[in-house]
C-alpha cells in the first residue's frame, strides 16, 4: 500500500487490509508509513497500530525523522525501516529478512536522490550491495524493494538496474498513483508510484484550500490533512515461490468510508 496520509489513511488501512488479504489471498503486506502521524512521519504507536492491522513491514522515506521519537524506537523494531541509503552509523535499518509459511521474504527502502531532500548516498551502489547480500548470504529470493523517490526517471532506471535480482521495485513518495505496471524480461514487476493511502478530495491528503492559498500567496501555511472519503491505492504482485520471479502484478485502488 502507498504512503499513508494522517489519521484518515491509517484508520482506512487498518479497517480495510484485513478484508483485502482475505479476498484476493494477501500473503504479506507492505505499507508506506512516512506520511501517517499528522501527515508527516510516524510514531512507535502508529507503527504498532499499523503491524497489528496486519502490516508484516513498514516502509518509510524522507519524512521519517519528523517525529523525534521515532529516532529510539527504530532499532528496537526491524519492521520498521528507513531508507537504506543513509551512512551506516543512522539509527534503525533498511532491510529486513522476515521468514514466512512460503519462505524468506526481503524487503527493503531506499530513497532516490533527484528532487529529494536531504540527498542521499547513491541508491543504485546501496542497493546493488544490499541484494547481493540477501541473495548470496541468506539466500532469499523473494525480494521486494520500496523506492521513495519524485523522479519517474530515477524509478525506471533503478527498477531496470535491479531486474532480475529482486521480485518487485515499487515507487512510493508522489502519492499518484501511475498506470504503468509491467513485469521487466528478468522477471520483476513495477510500478513507478502507488499512489496514496488518502482522503480524495484533497491535494496529496493535504486540504485542498490550503494549498491553494500557499500558492497564490507564496507565504508559509498550515497544510491540514483533509477529511472525507479516503481511497487506498497499492499494487498486488504475484511470485513465484522458487524462481522469486514475479508472475504478475496489478494495481489497487479501493475506496473506503469517510473518517
Amino acid at each position: 500500500m502507498g504512503d499513508i496520509v494522517g489519521e484518515p489513511g491509517r484508520k482506512a488501512v487498518a479497517a480495510i487490509l484485513p478484508r483485502l488479504r482475505e479476498e484476493r489471498g494477501v500473503d504479506f503486506i507492505v505499507v508506506n508509513g512516512e506520511n501517517s502521524a499528522g501527515g508527516r512521519g510516524i510514531t512507535p504507536k502508529i507503527a504498532i497500530g499499523l503491524l497489528r492491522a496486519g502490516a508484516a513491514v513498514i516502509t518509510t522515506g524522507d519524512h521519517i525523522w519528523d517525529q523525534k521519537e521515532i529516532i529510539d524506537y527504530l532499532p528496537s523494531e526491524p519492521r520498521l525501516l528507513r531508507p537504506l541509503n543513509y551512512p551506516p552509523e543512522t539509527p534503525g535499518q533498511g532491510s529486513v529478512v522476515l521468514e514466512t509459511g512460503k519462505g524468506k521474504v526481503a524487503v527493503i527502502n531506499a530513497q532516490g536522490r533527484t528532487f529529494m531532500q536531504p540527498p542521499l548516498e547513491n541508491p543504485l551502489l546501496a542497493l546493488d550491495a544490499e541484494v547481493s547480500r540477501i541473495r548470496d548470504e541468506e539466500g532469499v529470493k523473494m525480494i521486494f524493494v520500496d523506492f521513495h523517490a519524485e523522479a519517474t526517471s530515477e524509478k525506471l532506471a533503478t527498477g531496470r538496474f535491479l531486474d532480475g535480482r529482486v521480485s518487485a521495485v515499487i515507487g512510493t513518495h508522489t502519492h499518484v498513483q501511475t498506470a504503468d505496471e509491467q513485469i521487466f524480461p528478468g522477471g520483476t514487476a513495477f510500478l513507478c508510484d502507488a499512489g496514496m493511502c488518502g482522503p480524495r478530495q484533497s491535494v496529496l491528503g493535504r486540504r485542498i484550500d490550503s494549498i491553494i492559498e500557499r500558492m497564490l500567496t507564496s507565504t508559509p501555511r498550515v497544510m491540514p490533512v483533509a477529511k472525507g472519503e479516503v481511497e487506498l491505492c497499492g499494487a498486488l504482485v504475484d511470485i513465484d515461490l522458487e524462481s522469486g520471479q514475479a508472475n504478475g502484478i496489478e494495481r489497487v485502488a479501493e475506496k473506503s468510508e469517510s473518517w
